[in-house]
């Protein structure tokens, strides 16, 4: 388990969802943001910034247990700080 993939993953769902409420959903703004987190991250990186997308890379059997749930757990801390900052900022 790299945790470049783990920091990674956090600061990318982090950034995604502030795209999201500063944007107030403009679905161009929110792909342009995905597009550059996913480049930007590495191609080292698988980019899921969603736990939903890990789970089903799990199901797939493209992650072990213990991977899936690293980035679960990444994503879901990331997407509460984006929650603070947000906040924070706004």
């Amino acid at each position: 388990m790299k945790y470049n993939n783990l920091i990674a993953e956090f600061l990318g769902t982090l950034l995604l969802l502030l795209s999201v409420f500063a944007s107030g959903g403009n679905a161009l703004f929110i792909g342009l943001s995905l597009a550059l987190i996913i480049y930007f991250s590495g191609p080292s990186n698988p980019g899921h910034v969603n736990p939903a997308i890990s789970v089903a890379m799990y199901m797939k059997g493209k992650l072990s247990l213990q991977e899936m749930v690293a980035f679960v757990v990444a994503q879901v801390l990331g997407g509460v700080s984006s929650i603070y900052l947000f906040r924070a900022i706004a």
